[in-house]
């Protein structure tokens, strides 16, 4: 079972894991940015590859 990931409680307890101080008229953008953030993951992590791709050593664009 999969539990649903809560931006705000997530960007709460990783202030107090590295002792930021996050101000209170800045936590709704950090926590807004962080959806966004989730968003894209989400997006890149659905992405299906072929069983044949490969891990480059190096990125070349």
């Amino acid at each position: 079972m999969s539990k649903e990931l809560n931006v705000g409680e997530f960007v709460d307890l990783m202030a107090v894991m590295v002792d930021l101080r996050l101000r209170d008229e800045y936590r709704d953008g950090v926590v807004a940015n962080f959806e966004r953030i989730k968003a894209i993951a989400n997006l890149v992590n659905t992405f299906a590859l072929p069983e044949d791709v490969e891990v480059a050593p190096v990125f070349e664009p």
